[in-house]
């Protein structure tokens, strides 16, 4: 069996390590242990020279569908958001390399605000964001709540956020989650074109016009761990287990 996490050194594209979702029969919904693998793979790529540019792919017609929800009904027994996540929302804000994600289809939870962290996102015309946190009675993660006002501002972050409002491929868009709409089968393709163009550039000059506009981490820092202790104190409320009941009811039919 393949693992669920594939990493890739693309021959053609030097320079340029993949971290490939690969649970298709699970909509590559993440467990701890994917999530482990992600942030050994970040940590690694900051050791190694060679390494110059990080990028996030999916499976055909589907990026993530977020967390395992059997990941999250034992987080929701021991009422705490799982340790391994928390490494990887602070594994993307430490890594120094230029991120970049390629996404076709489905993005949800985890698998839309991983973007608000890469420098450059393609999508594909058919891909749909959407993070159902309120709807599981949790608050938003990965520094959402900060990222997203910023970046689209209060009402369209809201509408994302809270509402749960899906965007379309165009919508992500139009509120900079996306740099650039594709077709499906060109996504994989144009995101290790770009990262392997970022992996040719100056890296010091790269890493420093990076920083300028990413500009200050240890806010974003603080604003995942705020956010998780909501999230983890959401996980145990009475709300969230006849949210998670609910899913599960659904899930089955």
């Amino acid at each position: 069996m393949s693992a669920p996490i594939l990493i890739e050194k693309p021959s053609r594209q030097p320079g340029v390590l993949c971290i490939r979702f690969n649970r298709p029969e699970k909509k590559n919904a993440i467990t701890a242990a994917m999530y482990r693998a992600m942030v050994d793979a970040l940590q690694a790529a900051e050791n190694e020279q060679e390494i110059r540019a990080v990028v996030f792919l999916g499976s055909e017609n589907c990026f993530s569908a977020g967390n395992d929800i059997g990941d999250f009904l034992a987080a929701a027994a021991g009422g705490k958001l799982g340790q391994d996540i928390l490494d990887f929302l602070h594994a993307l804000v430490d890594c120094k390399k230029p991120l970049v994600s390629g996404v076709d289809g489905l993005a949800i939870g985890i698998g839309t605000t991983l973007h608000l962290h890469c420098d450059l996102t393609i999508a594909s015309s058919r891909s749909r964001f959407q993070t159902p946190f309120v709807d599981l009675a949790l608050v938003p993660e990965a520094a959402s709540s900060l990222i997203a006002p910023r970046v689209m501002g209060n009402q369209r972050a809201f509408a994302l956020l809270a509402l749960g409002e899906a965007f379309s491929a165009e919508e992500a868009k139009d509120a900079a989650i996306v740099w650039k709409v594709v077709e499906p089968d060109e996504v994989e393709r144009e995101a290790l074109d770009v990262a392997m163009r970022l992996a040719s550039k100056p890296p010091e000059a790269l890493a420093i016009a990076r920083q300028l506009l990413r500009g200050n981490a240890g806010e974003i820092h603080q604003r995942i761990d705020d956010e998780a202790m909501h999230f983890s104190a959401r996980l145990t409320s009475t709300e969230a287990r006849a949210a998670f009941e609910a899913f599960m009811r659904k899930s089955r039919r």
